[in-house]
């Protein structure tokens, strides 16, 4: 799930009133490159009466093989190595925004007022979705999904955060590194099955510890391939919606199943072995 501290519409305040309200007993907020949004909960959260919380982030890396997005799960958000990944990847995010806003402006004479961007860059984590709201806007875009294949498309070259980077600050902040969304890559692409079984080998050799198996855009095919695949290489299995409030059609909860006591013991006996290690 993602909140206003990074792509969602929902405050972690009202992420833990909306998880509540759904009836879901286990959940984490795994903003993007950020856990400062899990800190709020955790400040307010009671731990007898409320869910369970499960500190968690979203690390978007990338290496000569492609681009993934690491999970990091029930880490200690104030250790140092959390602190210091945090940062890095703050930093990077900064930056290419303001590299995305230059070449906006260079490739296709798009131009934003300076009111305008000193708001964009108030946000705690400011990223495509933020500037492809502002593209619509200005009429530069008919709609943000249209704004970000735009944006997607500039060539901006930054730092590159390898995923054995990502995941060995994750372990050292006593968290669990875990591949999201595998069959979509970054969130972008489509993998074929050899593809994500080609990825999830190499990354268990540089130290991942689980697979997002269960996931609200896969398939009753693609949940059973992860959970193979999970098996085969001794991982932990996790289960996520990518929630992101009104800025995706994505609903509280959804992890790709319909929902039946069936897929809901399904997927707890899946995950037991995660929740005992994060729990």
């Amino acid at each position: 799930m993602h909140s206003t501290f990074s792509d969602g519409t929902d405050s972690p305040a009202e992420i833990l009133s909306n998880v509540k309200a759904a009836g879901i007993d286990i959940f984490s907020l795994t903003d993007h490159d950020e856990s400062a949004g899990g800190l709020e909960i955790l400040k307010t959260i009671d731990a007898e009466a409320d869910p369970a919380f499960i500190t968690g982030a979203e690390f978007s890396c990338r290496d000569e093989e492609g681009r993934y997005h690491i999970l990091g799960y029930g880490y200690d958000p104030e250790s140092e190595a959390m602190k210091e990944l945090t940062r890095t990847f703050h930093e990077i995010r900064i930056y290419k925004v303001m590299a995305r806003l230059e070449g906006l402006k260079e490739e296709y004479g798009f131009e934003f007022s300076d009111e305008d961007i000193k708001a964009l860059m108030a946000n705690r984590n400011p990223g495509k979705p933020h500037i492809g709201n502002l593209m619509v806007k200005y009429g530069y875009a008919p709609d943000r999904t249209g704004a970000i294949g735009i944006i997607s498309n500039l060539r901006v070259k930054s730092r590159r955060v390898r995923p054995e980077e990502a995941m060995e600050y994750i372990i050292k902040g006593g968290g669990v590194p875990v591949l999201a969304h595998g069959f979509y890559g970054d969130g972008d692409q489509l993998l074929s099955e050899e593809e994500l079984k080609e990825r999830v080998y190499r990354l268990k050799e540089m130290g991942l510890k689980g697979l997002e198996c269960f996931y609200s855009g896969f398939s009753p095919k693609m949940i059973n391939f992860s959970l193979k695949l999970k098996n085969d290489l001794s991982l932990l299995a996790t289960a996520g919606s990518d929630y992101h409030g009104t800025n995706k059609l994505v609903q509280l909860g959804d992890t790709g199943t319909m929902g039946s006591e069936e897929d809901d013991k399904r997927i707890y006996e899946a995950l037991r072995e995660f929740l005992e290690q994060v729990r």
